[in-house]
């Protein structure tokens, strides 16, 4: 699920939720919510995690387990 691939993918990079809050020009309760699943993400903000993170939309979204493809 890319809820837990999301959060997982911040804290490898040592971010907090207010400093991917604010690269998405979201509040930072709002990304919260994307992070535990409880509100669903818009796809134009999964396409910005997604360079952010230098891994491909089949990872985030979890499709793959391989950040390149």
């Amino acid at each position: 699920m890319y809820f837990k691939r999301i959060g997982d993918l911040r804290i490898d990079h040592d971010k907090t939720q207010r400093e991917i809050a604010d690269m998405l020009l979201c509040n930072r309760q709002v990304y919260a919510r994307y992070e535990r699943g409880i509100r669903e993400i818009p796809v134009s903000m999964l396409i910005k995690l997604a360079e952010y993170y230098h891994v491909s939309m089949d990872y985030l979204v979890g499709l793959t387990d391989d950040p390149g493809s």
